[in-house]
């Protein structure tokens, strides 16, 4: 889109600012009215398609044994000293079973009697309830919570204590922790906000209008995200809502602070008011727009995603970034338009043009020794880079979604006093008869022993068969814990191998459990990089290429900014498994890295390269070009990547390692693509390449008589 179009929005949402606020609040009403709750899951198989061996495998395991059940709560046992469990307190626990049995409570369709653990440190009672799906989840998790109540109340006095554990009881813990994370990193993310622009502005209608504006068009977004969601069927994970807070507020923010920085220039330069906010829009509409459209297409290629919790959160946050544009080039400049300079009210700064004597002193460092100042910023993303060696990724997602200290974590570490790492886990082997004939004895001890011989395997149970004979089921108990590395080289090698290729001739052999889970997951990772990441780049080149009418910037705009991944993902190694001493980084931090420093992190460079197109317009030598673009621009991406990153960063305070994670990686991957990429290697490169950059398009041909050099500048072009 040229610059006319976003002048004729500017004049029609400048002159009719009643009509446009009416129709937000209209909009807002339908939509919050109509929404449907976001459906989520934290059952990492939800995310697989369904023709992965490890889902193949669990369905081949419900229509063959649908009488066994996974329990969907676990209850665990032990003293409250940590010693053995005397006579008395496995009768007590027998009462307390019994009794919870008793008690008939929804949802809870058997409370099985517990049984001791080897080494007599724990007892486990298992609950079965109705399969965990999407439809059902609260209502099984409020049936989980009463079960907890009544437990509790149940082993109170005794010398025993009780906690569950499972797929259900950690849906519930996830669900409060999301809700607890969604309130501080809500509150965390409107502070900050608020205290930076008063900061910036000095003024406290400028530093509420992003939290007032964006606060309803995140509700439009929620509302619009939910009926997507449901509509196609997605399934979001329970950390989306936190996300998508940050999201909207961060890039909400900055798309308001480029327009207001924009208004504040025209008001300096003479405009009046209403005309100062038409031309901010016309001046900063296609920029904020390339920068939003780079941001929505990187979303959008989530799409392309095999793994179900990419697949919904990309298109959500696409929405949201595409909501939060129209917003901010409509409710902003009309509600801005109706009060006027009263907007910066009290302050009075924004009636003098500021020195900028920092970024102005940067400005012409950068335009006398490009080379210099491209050279070290480079060098210092390639030095962050180098803790990718290190990189690890670990799985399990679920553990990862809510902190240590809930009740589902702390069970799971007691069960594990009283058994091996693996038997929380077990690793599932389907035998089954191709033709439907019973399997023989024969070729099921001879297939149960080839499956104890590798290595990496504790036990592997008798195999339970079905109904009519035609399928076995072998219980393999891992040696390792069945989220870490070695059970999943176990399974995805070793074990996956040694079951198809032993099993019986006219057989077939499927391995599930949630470590084949963990296996299909990584395997539907490396696929996602192999598509999303190219996919993504060369799109947002052609936005790039569009938007500044070359072939030759967008080139080594999206090297820069491939340079901000690694030195994001190296840095964030760094910290969590060289400092923090995790074993691992959450599997998915890579993508998440990548889709938020190429969208959001080219966002600010696009930006800087629409200012140098401007300054080359304008007459301005390459060099010239990149110290006053530098000097102008500057300021502003500065606080919009500060707000950002500490919008982000606000993800932290979150309580569970995905979002510290997250939090961290994407707060400094902002940082490096403002105060390392946009502010010195793209103009440095830019001023390097000189006026080729904008080949074959005439980004550096003047559009009116050439100005007087500006007085900030005093190196050669």
């Amino acid at each position: 889109m040229d610059r006319g179009v976003f002048a004729r929005l500017g004049r029609l949402v400048v002159h009719r600012p009643w009509w446009v606020i009416g129709a937000w609040v209209l909009l807002a009403i339908v939509v919050i009215a109509t929404a449907p709750a976001l459906p989520k899951s934290t059952d990492e198989s939800d995310a697989l398609p369904r023709d992965y061996e490890s889902i193949q495998a669990a369905t081949l395991g419900q229509q063959a044994f649908p009488s066994a059940f996974t329990p969907s709560m676990i209850i665990v046992f032990e003293r409250a000293d940590g010693a053995a469990l005397t006579s008395q307190d496995s009768a007590k626990v027998s009462q307390v079973v019994t009794g919870l049995g008793a008690k008939h409570l929804s949802d809870v369709e058997a409370v099985l009697p517990a049984q001791p653990s080897p080494n007599n440190l724990v007892a486990l009672s298992a609950v079965k309830m109705p399969q965990l799906s999407g439809g059902n989840a609260q209502q099984l998790t409020g049936a989980a919570k009463q079960l907890r109540t009544e437990l509790q109340s149940l082993v109170a006095g005794s010398d025993l204590k009780a906690g569950t554990t499972g797929s259900v009881a950690q849906q519930l813990d996830s669900q409060e922790a999301s809700s607890n994370s969604d309130a501080i990193v809500g509150i965390a993310t409107v502070l900050l906000i608020l205290l930076l622009l008063l900061v910036i502005f000095r003024s406290p209608i400028i530093a509420l209008l992003p939290i007032v504006l964006i606060g309803v068009v995140s509700q439009i977004a929620n509302g619009l995200i939910s009926w997507v969601v449901k509509l196609f069927g997605m399934q979001a994970d329970s950390s989306i809502s936190s996300i998508l807070i940050v999201v909207l507020f961060g890039v909400g923010t900055d798309y308001i602070l480029f327009l207001m920085f924009r208004y504040r220039e025209r008001l300096r330069a003479g405009d009046e008011p209403k005309q100062a906010m038409v031309t901010a829009v016309s001046r900063v509409g296609e920029a904020i727009t390339s920068a939003a459209a780079v941001v929505v297409i990187a979303f959008l290629t989530m799409a392309l995603s095999q793994f179900g919790f990419f697949r919904s959160m990309g298109p959500s946050l696409a929405i949201a970034v595409a909501v939060t544009l129209l917003a901010g080039l409509t409710l902003v400049p009309a509600v801005v338009s109706l009060v006027g300079t009263k907007v910066f009210w009290p302050s009075k700064a924004w009636r003098q043009e500021p020195k900028a004597a920092r970024f102005a002193a940067v400005g012409r460092a950068a335009g006398r020794r490009p080379a210099v100042f491209a050279g070290v910023s480079g060098v210092v993303m390639i030095a962050l880079a180098i803790g990718l060696v290190n990189f690890n990724p670990t799985f399990d997602l679920a553990s990862g979604s809510m902190p240590d200290s809930a009740e589902s974590q702390v069970a799971m570490k007691s069960l594990e006093k009283g058994l091996p790492p693996g038997a929380t886990s077990p690793t599932n082997v389907y035998l089954r008869s191709e033709n439907g004939t019973p399997l023989n004895q024969a070729s099921l001890t001879g297939f149960g022993g080839k499956l104890a011989a590798v290595q990496g395997v504790g036990q592997v149970g008798k195999p339970q068969l079905s109904k009519d004979g035609a399928t076995a089921n072998y219980a393999v108990t891992l040696a390792s814990d069945p989220a870490s590395d070695a059970a999943i080289g176990t399974v995805g090698g070793p074990l996956r191998d040694t079951a198809h290729a032993s099993a019986p001739p006219g057989t077939q052999a499927l391995v599930g459990g949630i470590t084949a889970v963990y296996v299909d997951i990584q395997a539907t990772m490396n696929r996602d990089y192999r598509v999303v990441f190219p996919v993504a780049a060369v799109l947002i080149m052609l936005v790039l290429g569009l938007m500044l009418r070359s072939v030759v910037s967008p080139w080594y705009v999206m090297a820069s900014v491939g340079l901000g991944f690694a030195a994001t993902l190296g840095a964030t190694t760094w910290l969590f498994q060289g400092i923090v001493g995790e074993s691992g980084l959450i599997f998915m931090i890579p993508l998440i890295i990548y889709m938020f420093v190429v969208a959001l992190g080219t966002d600010y460079n696009i930006l800087m390269m629409a200012r140098l197109r401007e300054e080359a317009k304008a007459g301005k030598p390459p060099r010239e070009a990149a110290a006053l673009a530098i000097r102008h621009t500057g300021p502003t991406i500065a606080a919009a990547g500060v707000i950002l990153a500490g919008s982000l960063g606000a993800l932290m305070l979150a309580g569970n390692s995905l979002l510290a994670e997250m939090g961290f990686a994407l707060a400094f991957g902002i940082l490096v693509a403002v105060f390392v990429m946009a502010m010195f290697f793209v103009p440095s490169l830019t001023a390097l390449v000189g006026r080729a950059a904008w080949w074959p398009g005439h980004g550096d041909r003047a559009a009116a008589p050439v100005e007087p050099r500006d007085p900030v500048y005093s190196g050669r072009g």
